[in-house]
């Protein structure tokens, strides 16, 4: 079935290529599939989201693993003749006259009209002892979709960027809060009446070790020794480009409030004409829900530009 898939000089191109499968690139492919278009969905395996045990937030599919959905989508996908799936690594990607070529390690090269770019973000968690390995189970970056799950507990916030100081004000409507500036991020003068208004604890010493039995969590030591009583943390880690891609193919980057991003208009069009780009790779705000919805306009807006621009289906 993978040699199938890839292309060679006895098979036309597919209609689109989209490289990553997660929320964004399968509901972009369901679009184009649904429109008889052929389709070949390149996955990687490897989801921002595999740290965490269940979604919450996505509208009829609250509390399940995003593994599962994931492979539900899929298998609604592959009853759809045009759609094709790989999983392997798009390594490299080129224009080579009026089709874009797309280099899988040790797979060969698959060639489509158009490209989607949904490769997603990595994340660069701050250096602090007991952190990386209760990431996505017990520390979280997002409150809307793990804050209820801790609601009520004693809840720090661990600041990475200027606009920790804005997190800690939202998490606090989920529990009792302390926010650890990391000596570097203290609340402006704006956020101060909010921060008094709803009792949140400023601790200025660093946070240098999550301590817990497990991937529990029952306290934050401080650079100064004092440790500070908590069972949930939430921080936005400063994020990174997981795929080279966008970058080989000239697509435009901005520099976003956490890291580096596709910059897209609102079709999700990029810079590079026959190039779309949906999910976290280019958009600050991660959401099974709104990488979802980002994904159905880029394969919305991939199947216009081929009926528009690229003639009559073939």
């Amino acid at each position: 079935m993978t040699a199938s898939l890839l292309d060679n000089a006895d098979r036309p191109p597919h209609d689109v290529i989209i490289i990553g499968g997660s929320f964004a690139g399968v509901s972009a492919a369901m679009q184009l599939a649904r429109a008889r278009r052929r389709v070949l969905l390149i996955d990687a395996g490897l989801p921002r989201n595999r740290f965490v045990e269940s979604a919450h937030g996505f509208l009829g599919q609250d509390g399940r693993a995003p593994r599962e959905i994931i492979g539900t989508a899929l298998s609604q996908l592959s009853a759809y003749p045009t759609f094709g799936f790989l999983a392997g690594q798009a390594q490299q990607a080129r224009r080579n006259g009026a089709f874009f070529e797309v280099e899988l390690k040790e797979k060969g090269v698959a060639r489509g009209r158009r490209l989607i770019l949904a490769t997603g973000v990595g994340d660069a968690l701050p250096e602090i002892a007991g952190l990386r390995e209760r990431w996505g189970l017990s520390i979280f970056s997002c409150p809307y979709c793990h804050g209820f799950e801790v609601a009520d507990r004693r809840l720090g916030v661990i600041a990475n960027h200027p606009m920790s100081a804005h997190q800690a004000v939202l998490v606090s409507d989920w529990g009792p809060t302390v926010y650890f500036t990391q000596g570097r991020f203290e609340p402006d003068e704006d956020l101060l009446p909010l921060f008094r208004a709803r009792n949140i604890e400023v601790e200025h010493s660093p946070a240098v070790e999550i301590l817990g039995t497990g991937t529990a969590i029952e306290a934050i030591r401080s650079a100064n020794g004092r440790m500070v009583p908590v069972e949930a943390v939430f921080t936005a880690p400063r994020t990174y480009l997981t795929s080279p891609l966008a970058e080989q193919l000239g697509c435009r980057i901005e520099d976003g409030p956490l890291g580096p991003l596709i910059s897209v208009d609102d079709q999700k069009r990029t810079s590079i004409e026959g190039i779309f780009a949906a999910g976290d790779v280019t958009s600050m705000m991660a959401n099974a829900t709104m990488a979802s919805a980002a994904g159905v306009m880029a394969g919305v807006s991939a199947h216009r530009s081929l009926v528009f621009d690229g003639g009559a289906q073939g």
